[in-house]
């Protein structure tokens, strides 16, 4: 697959290039990124000359998460919203399909590094996360505010890269961090200021690339296999099962109808605000979701 609506891919020596292509909406995922990128992962492990995989993001950000001027504020039903009563596993099925599309970067034979500028939230830290290193910005953002309402990391690896108690903190508020604390919390392995991003990623993939890939292979896949012995593959089932109840749940029917009142950006600031939601869910959903 040499044709992308979503994504650009380029190599440049042993390093191949994945960029998330929709600068316009921050790179926000659509319907059609999250199997470009498994496409083009394909495509790099395919190519003899690769060694290493950078993702980056188009413009001033990585990635926005899902578009949600698509998926939540455009009104009725689409690929992850269904009418009630809503069948869990039609949802699992479209959601595992992105999560195992993202995870392509974890299981690459070949090393993946994630570049981040600007903002790496909700989906777009579901791609991130899935790398195997990440270099960020001193300025850049990372973290999944839809934990507070309307979603649930499907990819499930905040608490394998950062253990359970950071996990914990950063889910139960929706909270970014920098990138001083996220190299402080074991999430990215270096932070420097925006301007000297794009050096440090290229010394750090060109220093990697030096390795033979049989080598780099093995490694990467004896670290991997400890993470699946830890569960992850159990993980991910239950966390994209969970996204799904997230946005069929009465706050997350809730949140959608304020997302298409009010449009996405003002629907985000509220949730994002700290203001509980619960209650007003309650007293504007039809009686028999309240039950």
């Amino acid at each position: 697959m040499s044709d992308y609506r979503s994504i650009r891919y380029a190599t440049n020596g042993r390093v191949a290039t994945i960029t998330l292509d929709r600068p316009e909406r921050l790179n926000a995922i659509d319907r059609y990124m999250p199997q470009e990128i498994e496409a083009a992962v394909k495509r790099a492990n395919d190519d003899d000359t690769v060694h290493v995989i950078v993702v980056e993001g188009a413009g001033r950000a990585f990635c926005a998460g899902y578009d949600l001027q698509d998926f939540a504020e455009a009104g009725g039903t689409n690929p992850g919203i269904q009418d009630m009563p809503w069948d869990p596993m039609l949802d699992f099925k479209f959601m595992y399909a992105n999560t195992q599309a993202f995870m392509s970067l974890h299981r690459s034979y070949k090393p993946t590094i994630a570049k981040i500028r600007g903002h790496a939230v909700a989906g777009g830290s579901d791609i991130a996360t899935c790398c195997d290193l990440i270099v960020m910005a001193e300025e850049a953002r990372i973290g999944y505010p839809p934990a507070r309402v309307w979603g649930c990391p499907s990819v499930g690896l905040w608490v394998f890269r950062i253990g359970a108690q950071r996990a914990k903190r950063l889910l139960f508020t929706g909270d970014l961090i920098d990138g001083h604390t996220a190299v402080e919390y074991g999430l990215a392995i270096d932070t420097v200021p925006d301007a000297g991003l794009d050096e440090a990623v290229d010394a750090l993939a060109n220093r990697m690339a030096g390795v033979p890939k049989n080598q780099l292979m093995m490694s990467k896949l004896m670290i991997n296999s400890a993470l699946d012995n830890q569960g992850l593959s159990t993980t991910q089932q239950m966390a994209t099962l969970f996204d799904g109840i997230t946005r069929h749940s009465p706050e997350g029917v809730w949140w959608k109808r304020r997302a298409e009142d009010v449009g996405f950006k003002q629907a985000v600031r509220e949730r994002d605000s700290g203001a509980p939601i619960a209650a007003e869910a309650e007293r504007t959903l039809p009686d028999w979701q309240q039950d």
